[in-house]
Parts: structure tokens; sequence; C-alpha cells
């Protein structure tokens, strides 16, 4: 049995964002054994001693919406890459990740089983891997990137994308079932129009009521759940009325949404930093021309809606939904809810608020004895400055995973 004593930290709870004075830490196995202040339990031989120095120890970072699959967004060099270059593109960036400080993501399209197990037994190196498989899209959805002068029907979608389409609610449950047979832990709708599809509008409502029930349906009979990409009320709230537990973005809500939000108890993952960095790079960014307008409109109203969800005691989890060449700005997203959300707040939508989105509440997010040691070591007080957390090169001391560390 592998152990770890970390000395001399200051342990960051977020459940009740505090700060201890300095204390100790314990693993065993892989997993928080004791926490505790005053003198240190003895280190025999066959423990590794860290001696923090008054560093801050928090749980490892969730990001509850990533794409580790969509590594480019150049969709014709794309499209004659190889399933195993996609995937060793895409653990790539999974290391990168873990590296940033974040010990698990939710993947929400495109991640599959052989990338989360790969990740499990250590051939790669990457945070916990929590994938949906691919997302569900009708025909001309938000999943549907075909060009516009392409007649071909969909067939068999064997290759990987971050969707498939089915249309109709026994397509919709065959595809639901299909996913959760290759061990999707959750299983993602598409219900509006998106900035990176070329050709839907934001507005538009995807999906009929009885589709998302069969989803819906599909996910409880497998102890699962469904989460849907929607920005505006329309379509939120014909997913949270047909028992939807968790949206994406959200940048449109107004107060009714958000009331029903509280009311079906429901997660929001708002991606703020997605659109402030392809905003940032304009058409380096890679994104079609026609995707510009939407742009403008979903950032423009992303940070009031935040806000607003804020306020009134919404269960957020943060997000980032980087693609291709702007991952690398997956910690900015702390900086931009700190316009809005006090630290603590912002801390707890990516740790113990995500793991209850997870349904894994006391095994991350926490320093509770039996959570999985997945531990972040900084220098500084994150609860009193976020940038420790968001400039990993200057303030990030260690990465623990699973209690090994990096």
């Amino acid at each position: 049995m592998s152990r770890l004593l970390i000395t001399d930290a200051h342990l960051l709870h977020p459940e009740t964002g505090t700060r201890t004075d300095p204390a100790w830490i314990e693993v065993a196995d892989g997993r928080i054994a004791a926490t505790g202040t005053g003198r240190p339990p003895g280190a025999g031989q066959d423990v590794r001693v860290l001696n923090a120095a008054g560093a801050t120890v928090l749980p490892g970072l969730i990001d509850a919406h990533v794409h580790l699959l969509v590594t480019s967004l150049d969709l014709p060099a794309v499209a004659s890459w190889t399933p195993g270059y996609l995937a060793v593109r895409a653990l790539a960036e999974a290391e990168r990740m873990l590296r940033r400080g974040f010990t698990t993501v939710r993947d929400v399209g495109g991640a599959d089983h052989g990338m989360a197990r790969a990740l499990a037994e250590g051939l790669a190196l990457g945070p916990r891997l929590v994938h949906g498989g691919k997302a569900l899209s009708q025909t001309g959805g938000h999943g549907d990137l075909r060009p516009l002068g392409d007649d071909s029907v969909p067939c068999c979608e064997s290759r990987p994308h971050f969707a498939r389409i089915a249309d109709g609610v026994d397509a919709v449950r065959a595809a639901a079932r299909d996913e959760f047979r290759k061990g999707a832990s959750h299983l993602k709708v598409l219900l509006s129009g998106g900035v990176a599809s070329p050709h839907d509008e934001i507005a538009a409502v995807q999906y009929s009521e009885e589709e998302i029930r069969a989803a819906v349906e599909e996910a409880e009979n497998h102890n699962r759940y469904v989460t849907v990409h929607a920005y505006h009320p329309r379509a939120i709230d014909r997913a949270l009325r047909a028992g939807v537990r968790c949206v994406e973005h959200g940048n449109l809500i107004d107060d009714a949404t958000i009331a029903l939000l509280l009311e079906q108890n429901a997660f929001l993952v708002p991606t703020l930093v997605a659109y402030e960095r392809t905003a940032e790079l304009g058409r380096q960014s890679g994104l079609p021309e026609s995707s510009y307008g939407k742009l403008t409109e979903v950032r423009d109203h992303g940070l009031a809606a935040l806000e607003k969800a804020h306020q009134a005691g919404v269960n957020l989890v943060y997000g980032s939904d980087l693609l291709g060449p702007l991952h690398s700005a997956q910690l900015e997203e702390f900086t931009l809810r700190a316009e809005v959300q006090p630290a603590a707040d912002v801390i707890r939508s990516a740790t113990s608020t995500a793991a209850r989105l997870l349904r894994m509440e006391g095994e991350i997010g926490t320093l509770a004895p039996g959570a999985h040691a997945d531990l972040l070591v900084v220098d500084g007080d994150p609860l009193a400055d976020l940038a420790v957390l968001t400039r990993p090169e200057r303030h990030l001391r260690h990465v623990v995973k699973a209690g090994a560390v990096l």
C-alpha cells in the first residue's frame, strides 16, 4: 500500500469555503486517509513525506464541459484523420489538462470508453475521464455538420465524432441505449443552434418534447442522466419540463427559466471562456464565417446570465467548452466568473458542486477522508486571489492524482 503524507499545508475545503491553519493530510492507496492539525502522524519507511512549506492544498479541479476529441477546427483536415490519430491527439490534450490542475473532466461529446480506459489504466497521463459518448443531434441540428450540398444519408456513424444523428422517438431511444451500452455516464442532447455549427440558428429549438422525454426515460432506466446543449428559454424550459438534469451554456436564460432550474434542482454549466477566446482570436480560431454573428449574440449575454443564476442560487458548475487551439485557455473561466461571483463560489463550481453533478460527491472535489487523493498544492491562497489557480506556471507546485505526485 503506497502512502503519502503532506505536512505544513493550509487545507482549502470548498464545501465551506474555508482555509485551515497549517495542517497535514495523509494518503493511503490512492485515497485520503485522514487530515488534521498539530503534530502529523509518524512516517515510516514506506511513506513519502511532502513538506508543503505553507502552501495550500485543495481538491483537484473538475471541468464538466470538455471535448477531448475536438483538437482542431479544420473540418476538412479532420475528415482525413484516422481514429487512432484522433485518439492520440486527444490523449495528448488530456495530459495538458491534468498539468493545468484538472484531475477530472466530463466529456460531453466525442470521448469514448477506450480513452477513459487508457487513462484509468495509466497507459496515458491525464485526468479521470467521465464520458458521455456521442451527443444526439436531430437532422440539421447542432451536431449535423454536413455541407449544404451534401445530400447523402448518414449511415452507421461509426467514425469518432462529437455527435450522432437520431430523428424520432424510436431512433432517439436506440441511440441512447447504444451510448449507454458503450459505457456512457450521461447522455447529451443538442436542443438549440450552436456557434460552431454553421447552418443553424441560436434561436432554433431542436428536438420535440416527446424525443427529449424518450432520452430522459432511457437515461433513468440506465441510472444515468441527460444534459442538454441549449441557450434560450424555449429550449431550456422544454428540457427541464421533460426531466433533464443539467443544462450546458444557458447564455440567454430569463427569470422564468432560472425559477424552473431552481424548481427542478437542475445544474447549469456556463462556458464563458469559449466565446471570449474565440472572439479574441477572430478568424484565426478557424470558426466558419457564418458563426460570428451567433458568437456575438451569446457572448454579450453570458456574464449577465451567470450573475442572475448565481444570485438566485442555481447549482453552477465549471465548464470551458474549448475546442482545437483554444484548449490552453481552460483556466481563464475562473477569471471571467470572478467578475460576478466570489472566489469561494467559483472554486466550489469546479470541485464539490461539480462532483454532485457527476454523482461522485464524497469521491472527488473534496478533502474528506475516503475521497480519491486528487489534490493540488499551490503557492498562495486561491480564496483571496484566483490567479493562484489561473497561473499554474507560477503557483502550481504539485498535482497529485490518485495519490501519485506528478
